[in-house]
C-alpha cells in the first residue's frame, strides 16, 4: 500500500484545522511536520505546540522530521507533544544509534532521513534497527523545490538494500512531490509519499489534489 503523507509546511496556518480536516477527509494516511530551526538547515519552522494542536485535531499518525542540532535532546518532547514516528537526519546525529534507541524505547517508530547528496551506504550499519527511511528529493529548508533527478538512483539503493535485510521497514521521499513525480518514485520503490504544494497549493482543493495524486500512484504501479 503506498501512503500520503501531506506536510504541512506548505498548509494555510491562518486555518491550519480546517486544512487538517479536509487532508484527512480526502484520504490522507499520516500527516508530515517539519521542524527546522535555522542551524541545520536554512529556516525555522514548525515546534510543539503544533504537534499538540494537531493531536487534537486529528486521528491519524503524526510523524516529525527533526531538522534540527541535536534532535536528541527533543526527542522526548516532540513525543508527549503527540509524535508518533520521530525521524532524523544521518548528517546531524553522531550518535545515531543512541538516538534510535531513544525513540524506540519509548515506544515509536524510528526514522532516518538523507540528504540528497548523502550515500545510502552511509546506513548500512544501523538499517535493521529502522521503521523508515526518509530520502530526501530537494535540499532540506523549504517547500515548494523541484525534483532532484538523481535521487531516483538512491530510493533504488534504498528499496534494494531493504527488502533484502529490513522489509518491514518504510521507505518515505520527500521534496517535489507531484502528480509528475510520484510514478518515478513508486516505480524506484517508495512507498510513502511527502506533499505540500501538491496537496495545500492546488487550486482545486485538497479533495481533488489527493484524488491526483492517487491517480498518480497508480501509475507508478502499472
Amino acid at each position: 500500500m503506498i501512503r500520503i503523507a501531506p506536510s504541512i509546511l506548505s498548509a494555510d496556518f491562518l486555518r491550519l484545522g480546517e486544512e487538517v480536516k479536509r487532508a484527512e477527509q480526502a484520504g490522507a494516511d499520516r500527516f508530515h511536520i517539519d521542524v527546522m530551526d535555522g542551524q541545520f538547515v536554512p529556516n525555522i519552522s514548525l515546534g510543539i505546540p503544533i504537534v499538540k494542536s494537531m493531536r487534537r485535531g486529528t486521528s491519524l499518525p503524526l510523524e516529525t522530521h527533526l531538522m534540527i542540532e541535536q534532535p536528541e535532546r527533543y526527542i522526548e518532547a516532540f513525543i508527549e507533544a503527540g509524535s508518533e514516528i520521530l525521524i532524523v537526519n544521518q548528517e546531524n546525529s553522531p550518535h545515531l544509534d543512541r538516538t534510535i534507541q531513544l525513540i524506540k524505547g519509548m515506544g515509536k517508530k524510528a526514522g532516518v532521513a538523507l540528504n540528497p547528496s548523502t550515500p545510502a551506504c552511509t546506513l548500512d550499519e544501523i538499517l535493521e534497527e529502522l521503521d523508515l527511511v526518509l530520502v530526501m528529493t530537494v535540499n532540506p529548508g523549504f517547500g515548494g523545490q523541484g525534483f532532484i533527478g538523481y535521487t531516483l538512483r538512491k530510493i533504488r539503493q534504498v528499496r534494494k538494500m531493504l527488502d533484502s535485510r529490513n522489509p518491514r521497514c518504510d521507505l518515505e521521499v520527500d521534496g517535489g512531490i507531484d502528480a509528475a513525480t510520484i510514478p518515478l518514485v513508486v516505480a524506484a520503490g517508495a512507498n510513502v509519499l511527502v506533499a505540500g504544494s501538491a496537496i495545500f497549493g492546488d487550486s482545486d482543493g485538497v479533495a481533488a489534489a489527493v484524488k491526483r495524486l492517487r491517480a498518480a500512484i497508480n501509475e507508478g504501479i502499472y
